[in-house]
């Protein structure tokens, strides 16, 4: 019988703060990658790997390392355990999938969970498993119900909901264990972990194709990597015609963001860019403003142009 107890609100730093881990486990690895790789992660920071090829539990962030001996012991047991639990589960998946055969290749499965404390004190958790890349089954913490995401993956929800307790033992976890860890590693890293960068942010103007105007709000330099950006026309949110990438790394321990809008030429001063971060006590607003000297804007694009170089491709969502 597992017993948890929802815990009270607590207060941490301000901001949001997660544990999670990040499990993969490959059936044909060859020489160069390993059969199984587990890494926990306080915010977007590693802070413990293991590689199933040393086989020991390793840290990733200079607070964690100080952690005696039985802590190293104890981690290494514990992935130990979760890659035999993946290899059983990774050979019943592809079962599933009739790819049992050597000759379909190299498959995967990849598990991650973890839970979250809010800027308000409470918290959320989740837990996902997948195959091959893709989503297989989660589960629903509200009603503690197994999800598929596609017909095989049915399977696998029946025979998990067969194990009793299962789905109660992972919330309980979740919300318990879990919970208290990541105080203490928010204690433990202090400043290192919480710190807080705020954004310089940036409008730029852009022709569009149609005649139009593109512009395009930049965030640049902050962390932590959630932050939240909209376009407005005085007081109403757009919703349409946006372009955004998601944040990704600067190549200095912050982030980097952006996101686009279509407008009429010649209104480009009516439209606003509203930023939203843990750093900022308010809602920073940011409007397209023209260049005081030719200068400037040949400046601006070479900024940008680095950014993108530093940045990498950048994957774009479209809101239309």
């Amino acid at each position: 019988l597992v017993v948890y107890v929802n815990p009270r609100p607590v207060c941490v730093s301000t901001g949001t703060h997660s544990l999670r881990y990040h499990y993969l486990y490959l059936s044909e690895p060859g020489p160069s990658l390993p059969k199984f790789l587990a890494v926990g992660y306080v915010d977007d920071q590693p802070f413990i790997r293991y590689d199933s090829r040393v086989d020991k539990a390793e840290p990733q962030a200079p607070w964690i390392t100080p952690m005696n001996a039985k802590y190293w012991e104890k981690e290494t047991k514990k992935q130990r355990k979760w890659a035999e639990i993946h290899q059983v589960e990774t050979w019943q998946t592809m079962g599933y999938h009739n790819h049992s055969s050597v000759l379909t290749g190299m498959h995967s499965t990849h598990r991650m969970f973890g839970c979250e404390i809010q800027e308000d004190g409470h918290f959320n958790s989740f837990w996902r498993f997948g195959y091959d890349g893709q989503d297989h089954v989660s589960l629903d913490m509200e009603t503690l119900s197994w999800v598929s995401a596609n017909p095989v993956a049915l399977l696998t929800k029946r025979r998990i909901e067969t194990e009793h307790c299962y789905a109660e033992y992972d919330k309980a976890y979740l919300e318990g264990p879990c919970l208290a860890s990541l105080h203490r590693y928010l204690e433990l890293g202090g400043q290192r972990v919480t710190r807080r960068e705020p954004p310089t942010v940036r409008v730029t103007k852009h022709s569009a194709q149609d005649g139009g105007t593109t512009l395009r709000c930049w965030a640049l330099g902050f962390y932590p990597q959630d932050i939240s950006l909209s376009w407005w026309l005085g007081e109403k949110k757009l919703n349409s015609k946006l372009e955004y990438v998601e944040p990704h790394p600067s190549g200095d321990g912050t982030y980097q963001v952006w996101m686009a809008v279509w407008v009429p030429a010649g209104d480009e001063t009516q439209y606003t860019c509203h930023v939203q971060h843990s750093s900022l006590n308010h809602t920073l607003t940011v409007s397209w403003e023209m260049p005081s000297h030719p200068g400037l804007r040949a400046g601006v694009i070479s900024l940008i142009l680095i950014l993108l170089v530093i940045g990498g491709v950048m994957s774009l969502t479209k809101c239309l």
